[in-house]
């Protein structure tokens, strides 16, 4: 049997290819507004960032996503994602990457 591609996206934060799976989508709608996308199907302009805690952490500090953007996003957006990020972190460790 074929191995199959992993896709691979770049974490906006550290720059690293990283698999697809082991990453969050952040998008900016047409709207304008910015969000996650655990589905990773929303339409807009996306972003990635691992699944890291200490990363989610330093976007908030670099505030990187206000760059990417081109808009100024409040610290509740950061706070959201860095617990996001912690609760899918957990969840991955607890119940592994579900192959």
């Amino acid at each position: 049997m074929a191995t199959r591609k992993i896709p691979m996206r770049k974490d906006i934060v550290t720059g690293e290819m990283v698999p697809k799976q082991d990453l969050v989508r952040i998008v900016r709608t047409p709207e304008g507004e910015v969000q996650l996308d655990p589905t990773n199907r929303a339409n807009g302009r996306g972003a990635y960032i691992s699944l890291d805690v200490k990363v989610a952490k330093l976007a908030k500090k670099k505030r990187t996503f206000d760059r990417a953007f081109s808009v100024k996003l409040t610290d509740d957006f950061y706070d959201e994602l860095i617990a996001y990020v912690d609760h899918q972190q957990a969840r991955k460790e607890l119940f592994g990457d579900g192959k």
